[in-house]
């Protein structure tokens, strides 16, 4: 997929990559599009999540790759569940992934006055009539999957007491519930779909977009083919649950005055495996505290992705991995994994974090004393220059990178043996100081003179390199916060069995560790800005991150250790 900020021309245009592809090039070809139109139509009820990632990188991928446009349309027809919040957290999801949509973004709502029209317009020619069953009723006349549905007692009503009727539910005039306008198909039809489905229903409520202008508002599958119509979209594509829909969306077409009729197109949706990407669900792990918000960074939520420190970069990558398929399965989430770890590794800045301080002590270092050294910010991107620390008398190392005894295969520090500081002098232990429990609390330790770089005059070579931050001085290590994320749930497919997703929660999805130790400079990390804390995993700072108590994320783990799990 070519980037977003260089799209190609047709003529220009790799071969086509998958089916969605060969249909766009062969209407181009037949010459029944001029310009290719795609469109992300998101209904503003909630955020954006992982699986919508994918049907954004396809609908601007197409765009981009045909040199077409793709447009950004809010499918606002239910205001009792959409919000001003939604809107702005879309666009702002959006633009990080680093998509731009044509002109400003549209709103179905817009559209409500053609599309009363059109309405009238198909209740003059006989296609809809309005319904007095109640929406009880209703389900109950329109069958099962094995059983046809019943004709409305009004079905078959005149087109002038509908028009009527329609006219004084726009007014006001009826309760909510009491009538509905619904397309007059066929009651019999083996697609639930085609079942005279409503096409306006009355809902007292105001909309985020129109105000009180409106007492009834249009259903999703009327309003939505008619607003790619309007807007000029010459492929709608969507996912494979809308499958089923495409013959009503061109049913509604066919039998409207348009110039243009769009032709839908349906792909497999993203189905991660260990999450869950049904709004209901979302909103419910929202809603009994399981998580902390729709921007927890254990959610699939793009804004959750984006806190956690996920990249754009990952995510697309992610998305071009699975490809576009015609069929729905859950994809494996360790190809995102690996996507973000190729990513973070190629430009996190490396940056040294102690997560369970230990002390230790340089009994021969000169009381006082601080030397800088310097460390590469990246072993590979030497535009990012270096980064100092200062190595002082006391020292905090990883509590787990000391045994007072150990075997051949440990490569650590133990008493009499030496290990080198990363980028700095090697040491020795010699001792360590216990409280009364028995649990150590210092550890003595002297350096090796003239080994800054380089190994030992006599030749004892160190055991292994371990991290560290000084603990003393001007330049001493900063206390803070890591939050360890993991897997939201221990299924790959929560809830799968019919059972309830909630029971396959992992206990562990969140680790909160304090009194970590950080290099002074990551006190001023902006929030978002990732980094490699080397041995231990690439992290991000959190919205909460201060300088007076940093706090950071951890985006993903240096190796996969659900490997290790299974």
């Amino acid at each position: 997929m070519s980037s977003p900020s260089s799209p190609a021309s047709p003529s220009s245009a790799p071969a086509p990559a998958n089916f969605i592809e060969v249909i766009i090039e062969e209407d181009l070809a037949a010459k029944r599009v001029g310009q290719v139109v795609t469109r992300f139509p998101p209904e503003p009820n909630g955020y954006l999540h992982l699986g919508h990632a994918k049907s954004i990188a396809v609908n601007f991928g197409l765009a981009e790759k045909f040199n077409g446009i793709c447009r950004l349309r809010f499918d606002d027809t239910n205001p009792e569940k959409e919000s001003a919040e939604y809107i702005r957290a879309i666009q702002e999801d959006i633009k990080w992934l680093g998509y731009k949509w044509e002109g400003e973004a549209r709103f179905a709502s817009s559209y409500f006055q053609q599309l009363y029209e059109w309405a009238l317009h198909l209740i003059e020619n006989g296609h809809a009539y309005v319904c007095e069953l109640s929406p009880d009723e209703a389900r109950d006349y329109r069958g099962t999957l094995t059983e046809p549905g019943r004709n409305s007692p009004w079905r078959d009503r005149p087109a002038a007491e509908s028009l009527d009727l329609f006219q004084k539910m726009k007014a006001g005039e009826f309760a909510e519930g009491s009538r509905a306008l619904r397309a007059k198909i066929d009651m019999a039809s083996p697609n639930m779909n085609m079942r005279d489905p409503v096409m306006y229903r009355i809902r007292d409520a105001a909309h985020h977009q129109t105000g009180a202008a409106w007492r009834i508002y249009p259903t999703y599958d009327y309003a939505h083919g008619q607003g790619d119509a309007i807007e000029g979209v010459s492929h709608s594509v969507c996912t494979l649950e809308f499958e089923d829909h495409r013959p009503l969306y061109d049913w509604f077409l066919e039998r409207l005055p348009l110039k243009q009729r769009p032709r839908q197109c349906e792909f497999g949706r993203l189905n991660p495996g260990y999450t869950v990407t049904s709004k209901r669900r979302l909103r419910q792990l929202v809603e009994e505290g399981a998580v902390a918000g729709w921007d927890d960074p254990r959610m699939p939520t793009l804004s959750g992705l984006r806190r956690r420190g996920c990249t754009p970069a990952a995510i697309r990558r992610f998305c071009e991995m699975i490809g576009t398929t015609k069929s729905d399965g859950v994809v494996d989430i360790a190809m995102l994994e690996h996507a973000l770890r190729d990513d973070l590794n190629k430009n996190a800045p490396r940056a040294f974090c102690v997560t369970e301080p230990l002390r230790v002590v340089l009994t021969n270092w000169p009381e006082g004393h601080e030397e800088r050294i310097e460390a590469p910010a990246h072993p590979e991107r030497d535009e990012l220059g270096t980064r100092g620390l200062r190595c002082a008398r006391e020292l905090w190392i990883e509590r787990e990178d000391f045994r007072e005894e150990a075997n051949k295969k440990y490569k650590r520090l133990t008493l009499g043996r030496r290990v080198r500081l990363r980028n700095g002098y090697i040491i020795e232990a010699s001792g360590a100081v216990k409280d009364a429990d028995g649990r150590i609390v210092e550890l003595r330790c002297r350096f090796i003179p003239d080994t800054l770089g380089k190994d030992p005059a006599d030749g004892i070579k160190p055991r292994g390199v371990i991290h560290w931050l000084p603990a003393i001085g001007e330049g001493a290590a900063v206390p803070g916060e890591l939050r360890l994320y993991d897997r939201l749930f221990l299924h790959e497919s929560p809830g799968a069995g019919g059972e309830d997703f909630m029971q396959h929660l992992n206990p562990d999805s969140l680790i909160v560790k304090r009194g970590c130790m950080f290099e002074p400079g990551l006190a001023q990390a902006k929030p978002g800005q990732p980094f490699q804390f080397e041995r231990v995993g690439y992290f991000t700072a959190d919205p909460d991150h201060r300088p007076e108590a940093p706090v950071f994320n951890r985006t993903i783990s240096l190796r996969d250790g659900w490997k290790d799990r299974s």
